[in-house]
C-alpha cells in the first residue's frame, strides 16, 4: 500500500510539474494548437463555400490538422527534461520509468490534442460535416490521438540524444501515423456515406490498448539506451 501511494504521489507531482512548466511556456505550447486552427480555418477560404466539397473532405482535414499539431510539438516531449537534467533524475527515481513516461505522454496529449478535440464540433460545422458523422469523428479522435502520442513518444525516445532530430523524427513518425490516419478519417467518411464504420473504430481501440501497454515500456527502454 505504501509503495502504491508513493507511485501515485510521484505521478501526481510529475503531472503538476509538467502542467506548470507548460503554463509558463504557454506561448510556445499554443503554437501547435494555433497551427491546427489556422489549417482548418483556411480550407473554406481556399476551396470556397461549397458544402458538398467541404463536407466530403472535412474528416481528412481535421485529422491531418490534429496529426500535424501533435507532430510539431513531439520533439519537446523529452527535450526540456534532457536539457535541464531532470530526465536523468527520472531514470534514477525509485519508481517505474515506464509509468513516469506515461505521465509525460498524457501531458503531451492533453496539451495538443485535447483542446482541438473540444473544438471539433465547431470545426465540423465550419466544414459542413454531416451531423450524423460528428459522433463517429469524436470517437475516432478520442481513440486515435492518444495512439499518435504513444507512438510518437517511442520515436522521440529513440532520437532524444540527437541535437537536431526534427526532420528525422518526422520521417520516422509519419509512416507509423498513416494507418491511424487512414482508419480514423476512413471511419468518419464511411459513417457519412451510411457504410459500416465500426470495424475501423475497433481497430483503433485495439491499437490504443496495445500502445498503452507497450509504448511506455518501449519508450522507457529507448531512453535508457539513448542516455547510456
Amino acid at each position: 500500500m505504501a509503495n502504491t501511494s508513493s507511485i501515485t504521489a510521484a505521478c501526481r507531482a510529475l503531472l503538476l510539474r509538467d502542467f506548470r512548466l507548460l503554463w509558463r511556456r504557454r506561448g510556445d505550447a499554443l503554437n501547435p494548437v494555433l497551427f491546427a486552427l489556422l489549417v482548418i480555418a483556411l480550407f473554406p477560404f481556399a476551396l470556397g463555400p461549397h458544402p458538398d466539397i467541404l463536407g466530403r473532405i472535412a474528416p481528412g482535414v481535421i485529422w491531418v490538422a490534429l496529426l500535424l499539431a501533435g507532430l510539431l510539438s513531439l520533439d519537446t516531449l523529452f527535450r526540456s527534461d534532457l536539457e535541464d537534467g531532470s530526465l536523468e533524475q527520472l531514470m534514477l527515481a525509485p519508481h517505474p520509468l515506464a509509468l513516469l513516461v506515461g505521465c509525460k505522454i498524457l501531458v503531451h496529449w492533453a496539451s495538443t490534442a485535447l483542446p482541438l478535440i473540444a473544438a471539433t464540433p465547431l470545426f465540423a460545422t465550419l466544414l459542413y460535416l454531416e451531423a450524423g458523422a460528428l459522433p463517429v469523428l469524436m470517437y475516432s479522435l478520442l481513440l486515435g490521438t492518444p495512439l499518435l502520442s504513444l507512438i510518437g513518444a517511442v520515436i522521440v525516445a529513440l532520437t532524444v540524444g540527437m541535437r537536431r532530430s526534427g526532420m528525422l523524427l518526422a520521417l520516422l513518425a509519419l509512416p507509423l501515423y498513416v494507418p491511424v490516419l487512414i482508419f480514423g478519417a476512413g471511419s468518419v467518411m464511411a459513417a457519412a456515406q451510411g457504410l459500416p464504420h465500426q470495424g475501423a473504430l475497433l481497430l483503433l481501440a485495439a491499437g490504443l490498448v496495445m500502445a498503452l501497454v507497450l509504448a511506455p515500456l518501449a519508450a522507457a527502454a529507448a531512453l535508457r539506451i539513448a542516455l547510456q
